[in-house]
């Protein structure tokens, strides 16, 4: 199966429902689970300045791969889903 593929199927498969009335940031501890997972595959995959803050927000750097002053780009997600449906499955 296509890494990214595969990938992606385990990251939906985990249970990241939102869970009504807590607190806390992030939620659930299926969010935690997710998110130490992204933060393993960002350090296997060689990025830099990777953090985890207690609030789930989880940042890293991929260097440049050439020469000069070239513009940055970001990527924003988040790991939950709704508290309406269900995150199983």
């Amino acid at each position: 199966m296509d890494k990214l593929l595969e990938r992606f199927l385990h990251y939906v498969s985990l249970d990241t429902q939102s869970k009504s009335g807590v607190r806390q940031v992030p939620s659930t501890e299926g969010q935690w689970k997710l998110l130490r997972l992204l933060k393993q595959q960002l350090e296997e995959m060689g990025l830099v300045n990777i953090t985890l803050s207690e609030k789930g927000t989880l940042m890293a750097t991929l260097p440049a791969n050439v020469e000069g002053d070239i513009p940055a780009i970001g990527f924003i997600s988040h790991v939950d889903t709704s508290p309406d449906f269900s995150g199983k499955n």
